[in-house]
């Protein structure tokens, strides 16, 4: 069975000041945590959405997708992620971003374990990514739009639990809340 890891990595890290996929991390650029954390988990293929194909170079196991319509927001880097997934025949996919530190490759193999189902990751009391979707619900991800993402779609999904997830990268407090957390061995 093949689940495609789609990385969404095409955002513009307005609030961060710079490109968040390049922040280097325990000794890793953000975008390389994730496809290592994909890889891990056995996803397949991997592919990392990009508003810029220079923000995956030196990115080795995985396919750069660019996504010309980046300014329109996730939903279209969902969009891209999942058309590029179903060309390749894949049976479902991971939905993930490459700015949340604590994700670990059990976590979404986690996710993926009831394959017929939509699980996401819930922390911080609501439903959000990553989160695994079958193929049957590609339909509906290809229609999503704006910066809102699958939200909607996951409202009544099931879901694994892991508050760690809450820590993602989106501006310098983060970063360094991120930095202590790597420091402190976790």
């Amino acid at each position: 069975m093949s689940i495609a890891a789609v990385l969404l990595a095409a955002g513009a890290s307005r609030r961060l000041g710079q490109s968040k996929q390049t922040v280097v991390l325990g000794g890793e650029t953000l975008l390389q945590r994730a496809v290592r954390v994909a890889r891990l988990a056995g996803l397949q293929p991997i592919l990392v959405i990009l508003r810029d194909q220079t923000l995956g170079e030196g990115l080795s196991g995985c396919q750069a997708v660019l996504n010309p319509l980046a300014e329109e927001g996730i939903a279209s880097s969902i969009r891209c992620g999942v058309e590029q997934a179903r060309a390749q025949g894949v049976e479902g996919a991971v939905l993930m971003s490459c700015d949340q530190v604590a994700l670990q490759a059990e976590h979404l193999r986690r996710l993926c374990a009831q394959v017929d189902r939509v699980t996401g990751s819930r922390y911080g009391g609501k439903i959000g990514i990553p989160a695994y979707f079958p193929a049957p619900y590609f339909d509906a991800l290809q229609k999503l739009s704006g910066d809102v993402g699958a939200r909607d779609l996951l409202r009544e999904a099931a879901f694994v639990t892991e508050e760690a997830l809450r820590m993602d990268v989106d501006t310098e407090a983060d970063l360094e809340q991120a930095r202590a957390w790597l420091q402190a061995g976790a």
